[in-house]
């Protein structure tokens, strides 16, 4: 008596439906990162705007973070007050020059790119994905500023290798959020003007309703609520977990590290589609 084999005709069906989605998958992925590449050789002949970023992150830990580590004014749970304002002016800087990333895109329309782009069978994702990457290489340069900055301070931070790749991977993961969300604000301004306003508008609350320079705990119940929808919190408190040892009788609280992953990883695809979709309104 003859057994029934696998239906291999199922089998094949399977695996055909899939592999376009695959293609589309490696074609955005490979597109994504020639226009990552394409902005970085950008950064490469003009780098003096990763210098001139570097300014507020020295401000705010060698005379912000000083003066209120010596006032000992702010309960973070036994940690240094300095060492805890570490990663929130780390997160600080990546937020910065991510939420400007998006002006590149008017000066590309402007200069006529813009149009090949839209023109060429690139899909929108990986546009928005490979814009949102540069501004990720970026921060990561400007997060090894602040931690040069913080050692030469004497902060104690942790450098297991385990913690150190999460940390890249937040950074990433935060900074490719709000230049997605950049260019999302850029494709509905449309100008620099306005850009610019709506930029300096957003940045400070973003900034100040998270746990970038204080704890959630002392905030109003309406802030608090406010920090938890903010993409900021996350990587922030991601930061605190990979970076700072924990010491005896420390109880800092943590939202928790898959937690924070996936908070900024669906941010992330939200306003990647967003951008994706609002990309053509740029040339209208």
């Amino acid at each position: 008596m003859r057994h029934p084999g696998p239906d291999t005709s199922l089998t094949g069906w399977a695996e055909s439906d899939l592999r376009p989605q695959r293609t589309w998958l490696f074609a955005v992925a490979g597109k994504a990162m020639a226009i990552a590449e394409m902005e970085l050789h950008k950064l490469r002949r003009d780098p003096t705007e990763l210098f001139t970023r570097a300014v507020q992150p020295v401000l705010w830990l060698v005379v912000f973070g000083e003066v209120m580590s010596r006032a000992r004014m702010i309960d973070t749970g036994g940690t240094p007050y300095l060492a805890f304002l570490v990663p929130g002016v780390l997160a600080q800087s990546v937020l910065f020059i991510a939420i400007f990333n998006g002006i590149s895109i008017i000066w590309e329309r402007d200069l006529g790119i813009i149009h090949k782009f839209l023109a060429s069978p690139t899909p929108r994702a990986a546009l928005v994905l490979g814009k949102a990457l540069a501004g990720g290489v970026r921060a990561l340069v400007q997060a090894s500023v602040v931690l040069t900055l913080a050692v030469l301070l004497g902060v104690h931070l942790s450098w297991r290798m385990a913690g150190l790749c999460g940390a890249i991977v937040l950074v990433l993961l935060g900074a490719m959020v709000f230049s997605s969300f950049s260019l999302a604000i850029a494709c509905v301004v449309r100008t620099r003007e306005r850009f610019m306003g709506v930029g300096q508008v957003l940045t400070m609350p973003l900034f100040f309703a998270s746990n970038a320079i204080y704890p959630t705990s002392l905030m109003p119940t309406w802030l608090r609520l406010v920090s938890h929808v903010n993409p900021l919190t996350y990587q922030i408190d991601g930061l605190r977990a990979l970076l700072l040892p924990v010491a005896p009788g420390v109880t800092a609280a943590h939202i928790g590290l898959w937690t924070d992953y996936g908070v900024l990883a669906v941010t992330l695809a939200a306003w990647v589609a967003i951008s994706a979709k609002l990309y053509p309104n740029i040339v209208r």
